[in-house]
């Protein structure tokens, strides 16, 4: 579960969201290879994603696809009591209850993460549209 990391190392599973490689790189040589495969799965590396699912974190990969509005990951998330990590998930959206659970429990590292994970899916948006970022020939 994301609350049993200290914040040092969610603030270097931060950036790693942000694609910066040297906390990436830390976090897979210090032991925490979930988080590196996390990070890397939210910036839509398939491999990282089945990384998660075949290594014992299929919690981490259902939170990855439910922040991409996957409802059967949502569903999974749901019936697995993983209420947190669909708060996680909505907060991303944002979805004011969930934004407001982060605030009134002070669990503003969570806050802090699901701003950058929505600012990488909205980049990603938003280079799909992007015809020159888009095409492999330019």
């Amino acid at each position: 579960m994301l609350t049993s990391y200290p914040v040092k190392i969610l603030l270097l599973l931060e950036l790693a969201v942000q694609g910066e490689r040297a906390p990436l790189e830390w976090l897979l040589e210090n032991g925490y290879p979930e988080l590196a495969a996390f990070a890397n799965a939210i910036r839509k590396d398939r491999d990282a994603f089945v990384w998660l699912m075949r290594h014992g974190y299929p919690d981490l990969a259902a939170l990855t696809s439910a922040i991409e509005d996957d409802y059967e990951a949502y569903k999974w998330l749901k019936e697995n009591n993983r209420d947190f990590y669909i708060v996680l998930a909505d907060a991303v959206q944002p979805k004011d209850y969930a934004v407001e659970y982060l605030r009134e429990n002070k669990l503003e590292i969570f806050l802090r993460l699901c701003v950058v994970i929505k600012a990488v899916k909205d980049q990603q948006a938003d280079d799909a549209w992007d015809y020159h970022k888009s095409n492999p020939y330019s």
